[in-house]
């Protein structure tokens, strides 16, 4: 999914992190698992774009996905699904005609912008056309391909290979649904996320490495701190249409999948399951037995 400031979490790219991740007693990502009398649910925290060296998969994952009768991720992971979801961000993201983003931003954020873009192998000129919150997706596309990232080994696309033909594939959203998460939010909070991922991205160009490795070490406490509390504080509306809201409707989802029998997998962004409103200690309150960090 496109995403604003959150991308942090979401979207990570790999600096000089080769030598960290290759000791064997490296810990993996962050699983929980739900049961109940009849059903077993596996919950993983995704990041939606990775280098291809980085080997993130725990065994456990591996062996759930085997045994696995159905398998959720946020959106359907076919190329259909990719078209549609670009379509719908450029028929949403444009700004009127004659209307320029870089009218929109403050001096600092303008000159942030340009720094930031000739860094991300991009020229600044090509996201005037675009609304604050498609400026800041397109830009972080540009700096994380830039630094390495795909989007091909990103958990979904890795994952969805492995899938044997008999499993049921669901998502929770259609494209619409994602882009109008974003694409409602008030302009004043676009620009306050945008010019706040510009600072982080001219000021803190390694902020990358630490998320990703305390996404690798499961250390959600720093997961929620470095990603979610910037948004929660500084765009609270943002917050909670992108992770509030949409946690509670996923929450609906998995009770009634729970309801019945079987195992399942579910495979979100890594920022839906941290902290108090996370999918996994949601579901302790509702009183499921959750395994996990």
């Amino acid at each position: 999914m496109i995403r604003p400031t959150f991308w942090r979490t979401h979207i990570m790219a790999l600096g000089g992190l080769m030598a960290l991740m290759a000791g064997p007693s490296l810990a993996l990502p962050p699983m929980w698992i739900v049961k109940d009398a009849d059903s077993e649910l596996v919950l993983f925290g995704s990041v939606h774009v990775l280098p291809v060296e980085l080997d993130w998969q725990p065994p456990r994952l591996s062996s759930a996905l085997r045994k696995a009768d159905d398998v959720w991720f946020e959106l359907p992971i076919d190329p259909a699904t990719q078209s549609r979801v670009a379509q719908i961000a450029l028929e949403k993201g444009l700004l009127p005609k004659g209307v320029h983003l870089r009218q929109k931003l403050s001096a600092a954020a303008r000159a942030r912008l340009d720094r930031v873009a000739v860094r991300a192998g991009i020229r600044s000129e090509q996201l005037e056309p675009f609304k604050p919150w498609l400026a800041e997706a397109s830009l972080s596309v540009a700096d994380f391909h830039q630094q390495g990232a795909r989007a091909q080994e990103g958990v979904e696309q890795v994952l969805s290979t492995q899938l044997g033909p008999d499993v049921q594939r669901r998502a929770f959203e259609t494209p619409e649904q994602q882009i109008d998460v974003l694409a409602n939010v008030s302009e004043a909070e676009q620009i306050v996320s945008f010019e706040d991922t510009l600072k982080r991205m001219d000021e803190e160009p390694d902020t990358y490495e630490t998320l990703i490795s305390s996404w690798m070490a499961a250390d959600l406490a720093a997961l929620e701190r470095e990603a979610l509390l910037p948004v929660r504080e500084q765009t609270p509306k943002l917050y909670k249409a992108l992770i509030r809201d949409r946690n509670q409707r996923w929450i609906e989802v998995i009770k009634n999948r729970l309801a019945g029998h079987g195992r399942t997998v579910v495979i979100v962004g890594v920022g839906h399951l941290l902290g108090k409103e996370g999918v996994p200690e949601r579901l302790r309150r509702l009183g499921y037995q959750v395994e996990g960090p």
